[in-house]
C-alpha cells in the first residue's frame, strides 16, 4: 500500500498527488512512468513521473480526470493509500550534453516536460520553454516553468491567456531568428508533436517525442503500445518512451489511439451512475 503524502488541484480537472514510495523514488528519473492500481479490483494505468524527492522517498504523479479510474483516484485524499505503485519503468529521458534545447509541452503533456526541463537545467543547459493550452483556466505548472527555463512562452487556443496559437509558430520564430538548438523535446498530444515534427524537419533540429499509447503490463509483454518508428515495430513501455520524431508513424498511432474510444465512452457513461456522489 503506498501512503497519499498530498494533493493538490491545479485546474478543473487536472489533480497533483505526492505518494510515498521510497524504492521507486530512489531510482526515478525524468520522462520514466509508473503503472498504479488504485484498489485491489482496479484496472492497471500508467502514469508519468512528475516529479521525485528521493530524501523525502515521494514520486509525484499529475492526472486528468478522464474516465471511471481517474475519478476513483481523485477519490482518495491525502492520507488514503492506493494498492500498487510500480515502477520506475521505461526510458529515461536522455539529456546528457545538451547545451541549448527548447522543450515543448501541451495540455497535461506539460506534467511530463516539466521534469525534463528542470533535469536539463540542473545539468547546466539552457532551456527555452513553449507550453500550450486551450485557454486560461487550463494552465498549469507556470511558475515551475518559469523557474527552469531561460525563455518562457506560454501560448492558449483563444487568446485568453499569454500569446494566442500553436505551439509551433514560436518555436519555427525562434529557430529562424537564429536560436540554434541542440534538440527539442516535444510531450503532448499526438497530433501536436506530429506538428511540431512537421516544424523542425524542414529545419534539420533533431527532436524527441514523448509517446504514451495504450499500455497494460509495462514490460512489452502484452504488446499494446506498439508503434512503428524508422519502419520498424518498437513497444513505448520498454524501448521508448521517448523515440525520434522524424521516424514516428504518428498517422497509425493516432489511429489505434482512437480504437477503443467507442468502448470507453460506454464504459465512462457506466461509471457516471457508480460515482454519483463522489466528489
Amino acid at each position: 500500500m503506498y501512503k497519499i503524502v498530498t494533493k493538490k488541484q491545479l485546474n478543473s480537472t487536472v489533480i497533483m498527488m505526492e505518494i510515498e514510495a521510497p524504492f521507486v523514488a530512489k531510482k526515478a528519473e525524468a520522462g520514466q512512468f509508473i503503472i498504479l492500481r488504485v484498489d485491489k479490483d482496479s484496472e492497471r494505468i500508467p502514469l508519468t513521473v512528475a516529479g521525485f524527492d528521493r530524501e523525502k522517498g515521494t514520486v509525484k504523479i499529475i492526472f486528468q480526470i478522464v474516465g471511471a479510474t481517474t475519478r476513483l483516484l481523485n477519490a482518495k485524499n491525502e492520507g488514503d493509500y492506493i494498492e500498487d505503485f510500480a515502477g520506475p519503468l521505461g526510458k529515461a529521458t536522455e539529456t546528457k550534453g545538451l547545451k541549448k534545447v527548447a522543450v515543448v509541452g501541451g495540455g497535461v503533456g506539460c506534467a511530463i516536460a516539466l521534469p525534463v526541463a528542470e533535469k536539463l537545467a540542473s545539468e547546466g543547459c539552457e532551456v527555452h520553454s513553449i507550453i500550450g493550452f486551450r485557454n486560461k483556466d487550463l494552465v498549469i505548472l507556470e511558475d515551475e516553468f518559469k523557474a527552469a527555463s531561460q525563455k518562457l512562452i506560454v501560448m492558449t487556443d483563444d487568446g485568453s491567456y499569454g500569446k494566442q496559437g500553436v505551439v509551433t509558430a514560436p518555436l519555427k520564430e525562434l529557430i529562424e531568428s537564429g536560436e540554434n538548438y541542440d534538440e527539442v523535446i516535444a510531450i503532448g498530444p499526438l497530433i501536436m508533436m506530429k506538428f511540431v515534427v512537421a516544424t523542425t524537419k524542414p529545419l534539420g533540429v533533431k527532436t524527441t517525442v514523448s509517446m504514451n499509447p495504450i499500455m497494460i503490463d509495462g514490460t512489452g509483454m502484452c504488446g499494446g503500445c506498439r508503434l512503428t518508428v524508422g519502419g520498424k515495430v518498437k513497444f513505448a513501455c520498454v524501448d521508448g518512451p521517448d523515440f525520434d520524431g522524424f521516424e514516428v508513424d504518428f498517422d497509425e498511432a493516432m489511429a489505434r489511439s482512437s480504437m477503443y474510444k467507442p468502448f470507453e465512452h460506454k464504459r465512462d457513461e457506466e461509471a457516471c451512475n457508480l460515482f454519483k456522489g463522489v466528489k
